[in-house]
């Protein structure tokens, strides 16, 4: 990833005098803004295992959308009568047998021999319901609760469930559940959704064995129990259920429950997939992308993600994207990029509004558009997409597709920090560091870099350096000035290798070391190029100067064996 940023300044060194180093500490370079260019690392966001799903309490769709027909009865299918028969029907029917009236309503549903007529359906449901019959009750429940014949009445449906289950109807007690775990027709109570789910699961209706194990998962109406939830996924996935198989793969995936089998969740991903369940077949994709529990094979992952993306998927759609954007098992193209982010982008997916943004701002796929990369920033942004806060803050700095505007900038690097957005943070100490849009502030411009450098921000670690170095923000501390020096050098900052070698130069805020100075100065060097790179080599013959054979021999080595290590290097010295 890179960064645009201004170029380091620091003093040149002061001369040597009477044979001995006369090394001063470099003043701070100037403070630097960030603008992200595309980021992959960003453009992947939210795509781990582990945020693989759609919400889990969309799991807890109800068997509401069920047009419950002559299936409803086990063992107890009729076919479609002949006309004579269908005339004996409802001779039966209108004599007040209710398994007629019943059958009758179901024909009338469907459209089964009859015309379709969802008044008549309900009419004769409600015959045999009023005779206490629990197919009925239940299916006059589906007509209020879908608005079917009547008008959409969730109470209503729920009073008919509540008749079906009380009699044993495993699906009015699960359809019961759902509606107390979504407080719909009666008060939110999970405890009671419990309560119906079992009644459910325990007839072994998958649905609510499925249901179950999510309340248990998440520990509403009972104690959260991952191994529970497991068992009970897993008794409704025996039966071929696909949405208990996706959060099954999921648990596996996750190690919640069972040890974590990377295997095992990309079979039970597989499994519903093959039913056509949008979310298995999404992750299924990702297993494929990551490689795990599958060799990784990007072209199998774009077919599982043009399969869910396909049925509308917003992750999947913004997985498809990210997948042409990168030419990741498909020739890159940016154009088909912007399709599928735009498709996941109207379905108001902030991470996909977020990349929209970036493919406008950067002219991929669609002609450069200032403005319209902040209206898809602004989008995100109001979402809390962290990425796209930071963003709009940097068009706001730049002006670009917005009028410049230093208060706006600082008031989105705000909401994007106050994430835990390291760059950000950084931003906002450069800010009241500069008094822009805010009072000059030392003091918050080092609360800010602290938060970033704490993070691992090399830029920021710097810069803690150059404000101990100097008294600004904070006392002045030429140890701590070294300290965090070092944390910047340690991670390749060339520019705090540089100050890191002078104080090592000059013993100030660490003992006077030539070799530690030298090989500090060298790593600098090497890292340089232009003024600066002759300005740190310099200073680097400057001190050999000053040493024995011995010394050079032992910070050579020293450079030889030197690796980067922690953080970022972000800001780098140039």
């Amino acid at each position: 990833m890179t960064h645009q940023r201004t170029p380091d300044r620091v003093r040149k060194l002061a001369s040597r005098r009477s044979g001995a180093l006369a090394l001063t500490g470099a003043v701070d370079r100037l403070e630097q803004k960030r603008k992200y260019s595309r980021q992959e690392r960003r453009i992947l966001q939210g795509r781990e295992v582990d945020e693989m799903r759609t919400g889990v309490l969309n799991r807890l769709a109800a068997l509401l959308a069920m047009l419950p027909g002559l299936s409803h009865v086990s063992g107890q299918e009729i076919k479609v009568p002949a006309p004579e028969s269908l005339n004996s029907l409802r001779g039966q029917a209108e004599k007040g047998d209710a398994a007629a009236q019943y059958n009758l309503g179901v024909m009338y549903e469907q459209g089964q021999g009859v015309r379709q007529d969802y008044a008549e359906a309900v009419r004769w449901y409600r015959k045999a319901a009023d005779q206490e019959y629990p197919n009925a009750q239940f299916n006059l429940g589906g007509m209020y609760s879908k608005g079917q014949g009547v008008p959409e009445d969730y109470s209503e449906a729920a009073r008919w469930y509540r008749k079906a289950a009380d009699q044993g109807d495993a699906a009015a007690q699960y359809s019961l559940g759902v509606m107390y775990a979504k407080g719909q027709g009666v008060p939110q109570d999970h405890a009671e959704a419990v309560h119906w789910l079992r009644k459910a699961a325990d007839q072994g209706y998958a649905a609510g064995q499925s249901n179950l194990g999510v309340l248990y998962e998440l520990g509403q109406g009972a104690p959260q129990d991952y191994a529970e939830a497991v068992r009970w996924y897993s008794k409704a996935s025996d039966q071929g259920y696909a949405t208990a198989q996706f959060n099954l793969g999921f648990m596996y995936a996750n190690g919640k429950g069972v040890p974590q089998d990377y295997a095992d969740a990309v079979r039970w991903f597989r499994n519903a997939a093959d039913q056509g369940h949008a979310a298995a077949q999404y992750n299924l994709g990702v297993m494929y992308e990551q490689g795990q529990g599958v060799p990784q094979d990007h072209a199998e992952a774009v077919r599982w993600y043009r399969k869910a993306a396909d049925q509308g998927d917003a992750n999947a759609q913004l997985g498809l994207g990210v997948k042409y954007s990168k030419g990741q098992g498909v020739p890159q193209d940016y154009a088909e990029a912007v399709r599928w982010y735009r498709k996941s982008s109207d379905q108001g997916y902030a991470a996909a509004q977020y990349n929209l943004g970036v493919m406008y701002e950067q002219g991929q796929g669609v002609p450069q558009a200032y403005a319209e990369a902040v209206r898809w920033y602004r989008k995100a942004a109001g979402q809390g997409n962290a990425a796209a806060q930071y963003n709009l803050g940097a068009m706001y700095y730049k002006g670009q597709g917005v009028p410049q505007d230093y208060a706006e900038a600082v008031r989105w690097y705000r909401k994007c920090a106050d994430q835990g957005n390291g760059d950000a943070q950084f931003n906002l100490g450069a800010m009241y560091y500069n008094g822009q849009a805010v009072p000059q502030d030392p003091a918050e411009s080092v609360r800010w870099y602290r938060k970033a450098a704490d993070q691992g921000d090399a830029a920021a670690q710097f810069n803690l350096g150059g404000r101990y170095s100097n008294g600004q923000g904070v006392p002045q501390d030429d140890a701590e000035s070294a300290r965090w020096y070092r944390k910047a050098a340690d991670q390749g900052n060339a520019a705090a290798q540089f100050k890191l070698g002078l104080k090592y130069g000059i013993g100030q805020g660490v003992p006077q070391d030539y070799a530690e100075a030298h090989m500090w100065l060298s790593l600098a060097a090497s890292r340089a190029s232009g003024d600066d790179q002759k300005q740190y080599a310099d200073a680097r013959e400057l001190v050999a100067q000053m040493m024995t054979s011995q010394q050079l021999a032992e910070a050579q080595r020293r450079v030889r064996e030197w690796k980067p290590r922690g953080g970022e290097n972000k800001a780098g010295g140039r």
